[in-house]
């Protein structure tokens, strides 16, 4: 693992603890604590205060005692007890395989295990971003937990389970766009350049600014709007989404290393607007969402999992806003294909030219089922409320 992110996660060492069951050889390194028998609680972790006074979180190493999973079969970790965390991510420093979790729900009861999704919302290769970014899994959002217990199916060298409790905050108002120009600028063209859309800042949502990680780069000229979700839970309240996006923001930045939260805006279920990455409204920020294709893009996560839920039409006019408010500057055709450059992708090699969708699912781009089946089916309402908004501001 790069040095740099050695010293993010201030891990504590890898040298694991053989459990007592031999079908159960992963066990987590906690230092001096003592361990049960596997399936009960193996001492209470505490998840420390991060400089904000707002997150905590934890970064605890396991591994089997070669520093390797075991290949021919799963291997779980003893049960860990914890202060409460809210959202959990895997990574690891080489290797494949498959990683399961389940939790405690802080009023009682375990979920049934769930396998996290490997990550794919990326940074472009040959950027700084790329080069901090372990292998591992995407964030997931558990809600109030205070236990996890950990499975691993695979070649994974010294996995690292972080634990993210995103705290508290009040409530943010509803943006006041008093006094703001609700008359778009025309283009040479004689194209409508659309204002910005109802949004919620940066402040809003309290991202720390301590974990921010080297320079943003911009891009040129948007070609793409790439549509993701965050595949995360769908019953998610009105005031818990600021507290999502501070846990995916420390995930992206003190773990995964980027330089900020992935996405240049994300949408809620309740058809509200937040402004992701630093730069995103006005200096026209490259993001970290879509590999090989974020120096032409715009990227939108949808909160929430379209994989196994709907989406909502809030959720398909908060995206249209913010690609017509976008398109519109570049005289993108929504409804339309493009060609674009990758720059090296699992799909599409460095340098070869793709004919896409202006408006995009991430499934376009790279092997995933990003966003979903459910919101990807929704694209071509997207594209017509895009094209719409673009024809006739309101």
């Amino acid at each position: 693992m790069p040095t740099p992110q050695m010293g993010r996660r201030r891990v504590l060492g890898l040298a694991a603890v053989a459990a007592a069951a031999p079908s159960i050889a992963l066990v987590p390194d906690l230092g001096n604590l003592a361990f049960g028998a596997p399936g009960r609680a193996a001492g209470r972790l505490t998840l420390r205060p991060d400089s904000d006074g707002i997150t905590s979180a934890l970064d605890v190493p396991i591994g089997h005692p070669t520093g390797r999973a075991m290949t021919n079969g799963p291997v779980r970790s003893a049960v860990m007890g914890t202060s409460e965390f809210s959202a959990l991510g895997v990574t690891w420093a080489s290797g494949k395989g498959k990683v399961r979790v389940r939790t405690r729900h802080v009023h009682g009861g375990w979920t049934e295990w769930r396998t996290l999704k490997p990550l794919h919302d990326l940074p472009d290769r040959n950027t700084e971003e790329a080069a901090a970014t372990p292998h591992g899994t995407a964030l997931a959002w558990v809600g109030r937990s205070d236990a996890v217990q950990v499975e691993i199916d695979g070649s994974q060298t010294a996995p690292v389970l972080s634990l993210i409790d995103p705290g508290e905050t009040p409530t943010p108002k509803v943006p006041s766009f008093k006094g703001r120009a609700a008359t778009p600028k025309t283009t040479d063209t004689g194209k409508k350049q659309l204002p910005v859309p109802p949004l919620f800042g940066r402040k809003d949502w309290h991202p720390n600014p301590k974990f921010m990680n080297g320079p943003i780069h911009r891009v040129s000229t948007v070609k793409q709007i790439h549509v993701h979700h965050s595949d995360n839970a769908n019953d998610y309240t009105w005031d818990d989404v600021p507290a999502m996006l501070r846990a995916i923001y420390r995930y992206h930045t003190q773990t995964l290393g980027w330089a900020d939260i992935a996405y240049n805006f994300l949408v809620d279920k309740f058809g509200r607007i937040w402004t992701g990455r630093t730069g995103s409204v006005g200096k026209m920020a490259r993001g970290a969402h879509t590999l090989g294709f974020n120096n032409t893009s715009v990227g939108v996560c949808a909160i929430g999992n379209y994989q196994t839920a709907q989406s909502n039409d809030k959720i398909h006019r908060a995206i249209a806003r913010v690609a017509a408010w976008k398109l519109s500057h570049w005289d993108r055709n929504p409804k339309g294909m493009i060609w674009v450059t990758s720059t090296g992708s699992d799909k599409f090699r460095a340098g070869e030219r793709a004919h896409l969708p202006v408006i995009d699912g991430h499934r376009n781009t790279n092997d995933t089922d990003c966003p979903g089946q459910h919101l990807y089916a929704h694209l071509n309402t997207i594209r017509g409320h895009t094209a719409h908004r673009m024809g006739t501001v309101k």
